[in-house]
Formats: C-alpha cells, structure tokens, sequence
C-alpha cells in the first residue's frame, strides 16, 4: 500500500453504500483518480463540506495494486469555487470540460493538463456575464492541446504549407485541421472555417482572452469542439455534459 499526497480537483461525486461517497479526482502527477470517502456523509465527518464539486485542495489517498479504487485518507480545501454553481452558463462549461478530463485522461503524470484544468476553472469562475461560453471553449481547446491533440489551424494539416488567414478554410476532422486548396481534395474536409473562427481558436491555444461576437458564433464553435472531441477521443460515444452544454445555448436563440 502507498500513501499518495498531491493537488487535486474534484470532479464527481457519487453516494457508496449507507455513508460514503466515491469521490473522481483530477491530480497532479497521477491523472484520474477514484478513491472512496469513507463517512463522508456522516454529519460528523472529517471531510466537513470541503469535498465539494470543482473544489480544489490537497489530497491523500492510499493506494494498492490491482484495485480501481483508493481510499481517501484527506482532503485540505484550498479553494472551493462556489462561484460556478451560480451562474448556469459557468456551470455547464465546468461540467462540460470536467467531462474530458473524466473520460480522456488516464491514471498517470500529465502536469500540464492540470494546470490547464485548475486555471481554466478558475477563469469560469470569475467569468463576467456573456463570456462564459467563451472560456469554456477556451478551456476546452487547451486541455484537449495538453493532451495532444491540438487542431492544426495556420497550416496545412495535410501538407504543412500556409494557410492564408484572411480566407476561409476547409476543416478536416479526420486530419486534425485546416486544408489548403492544394490537398482539398486529397482528404476528407467538412464545412470551410471563416478567418475569425481560425483566429479565435488560435488565440485560445495561445492563452489570449477571445471574445465571440455572439450566441450564433457560439454555437457553431461548440458544434466543431463537439465533432472534432467525438472523432479523436470519444469515438462517437455520447458526451452528455457537452450536449447539455450545446442545448443550453441553443435555448438562448
């Protein structure tokens, strides 16, 4: 059995037998993990209200070889975000990008995807009204970079040349981004990309604050991450948070 000590973000919450809860984690240096808190939902319990939804502390768990579940040991609150949970637009954003991090992430080292997750929530947190949407698909296409899998947006995802940034370009799920009129017919290439769409995905991958100009944009942004998400990584498997995040919007037309 080892002790683990590490950061750690919450990211569900599932009740377990007459008491506990299974607590799913985000850590550093040891990716997704899955520990049993046992008596946690004792009004006496020593884990308090810290294991809250998108609380960030320092976490303790023991694990041991072979099992899929460890056992929480302790949880020091370091912030609790509370601030999501009042705005529906910051919520389903958080929910949308704990989403990935839950089904893409594996039970090992990934520091930089971390950080992203603990900086991107904390951006949603103090999201002004309006631009929540906004950094939540910040958010989303920087963990998705973290873990590889960034969309090639200035050049050729087929031959690597130039791709001129004032005019549209087809984008190619099945390659990884944008195609240029040479290679347009060598590869699979769906819907063409207005230059602000190229651009503001490009600025969120290089962490600049990119607003949209409006709900419109916002759905035909979260339409792509959603294609491009379900292609590389889900494997056409339903992503719930991410449609109730896309419905979401589609209700505010």
């Amino acid at each position: 059995m080892t002790l683990v000590s590490t950061d750690a973000v919450v990211l569900h919450l599932q009740d377990y037998l007459e008491s506990s809860r299974i607590v799913r984690l985000a850590t550093r240096g040891h990716g997704v993990q899955a520990v049993v808190a046992r008596g946690a939902r004792r009004p006496r319990s020593q884990f308090g209200q810290s294991l809250d939804l998108f609380a960030s502390g320092v976490v303790r768990f023991s694990q041991r070889p072979g099992r899929d579940l460890s056992t929480l040991a302790g949880f020091d609150l370091t912030g609790s975000r509370m601030g999501l949970a009042s705005n529906l637009d910051r919520f389903a954003a958080a929910s949308a990008l704990a989403e990935l991090v839950l089904r893409f992430t594996q039970a090992d080292a990934y520091d930089d995807a971390f950080d992203v997750l603990t900086t991107s929530l904390d951006a949603l947190v103090g999201a002004p009204a309006g631009t929540a949407t906004d950094r939540g698909l910040a958010a989303a296409w920087r963990y998705i970079a973290a873990l590889g899998f960034a969309p090639s947006m200035d050049r050729c995802c087929s031959c690597e040349s130039l791709v001129e940034s004032d005019v549209p370009a087809p984008f190619s799920h099945a390659s990884g981004g944008v195609v240029c009129p040479r290679c347009v017919t060598k590869v699979a290439v769906g819907r063409a990309l207005p230059p602000d769409a190229r651009g503001a995905i490009i600025g969120w991958l290089r962490e600049e604050d990119v607003a949209l100009a409006g709900d419109v944009q916002r759905r035909a942004h979260l339409r792509l991450l959603r294609e491009f998400v379900q292609y590389h990584l889900a494997e056409g498997r339903e992503l719930r948070a991410m449609d109730a995040w896309e419905l979401r919007l589609r209700h505010l037309a």
